[in-house]
């Protein structure tokens, strides 16, 4: 891994390695690209990102790697009602990173939404309990979409 790599990342990779998959210098290069993204990625932005650093890399292998780290739970998709699938790590540095997403249908605009209060804590987690008993399932993350119009567009 170039310069080693934050333990989060390396923890991740071993994950990769743990599943009898070979962690291939693409793979790696999908990943760090993530792990430096501050935003949701599509396949198109993954290859255009991971193609500087290793120019050799096809998009048919971006589409499958994701398609291959999403299976394993390391990224999580996203479809936002654009047609675009998206995808972000599923761990970050400081553990999972619970969130919800603000859509704008105008612009498109996805805003991660994570500063919860208290009552909304409660009220997912009341949620969440209530239908692991109703249908006897348990429940290990879930995602929630609020579909609007942002501050420029409204």
């Amino acid at each position: 891994m170039r310069g080693g790599g934050p333990p989060w990342l390396r923890g991740l990779h071993s994950r990769f390695r743990n599943c009898g998959y070979r962690l291939t210098s693409p793979r790696q290069a999908i990943l760090e690209v993530f792990a430096s993204a501050n935003k949701h990625l599509s396949a198109i932005d993954v290859y255009r990102q991971v193609h500087n650093i290793y120019p050799g890399i096809g998009l048919t292998t971006v589409y499958r790697t994701l398609e291959l780290l999403a299976n394993m739970e390391m990224l999580f998709r996203f479809e936002f009602g654009d047609g675009k699938t998206r995808y972000e790590l599923a761990e970050g540095p400081k553990g999972q990173r619970q969130h919800h997403h603000l859509i704008c249908m105008n612009c498109g605009r996805v805003i991660d939404y994570s500063d919860f209060i208290d009552e909304e804590m409660e009220f997912l987690n009341q949620i969440e309990k209530g239908l692991s008993k109703k249908y006897n399932f348990k429940i290990t993350h879930h995602q929630i979409h609020f579909y609007g119009l942002c501050e420029k567009c409204k």
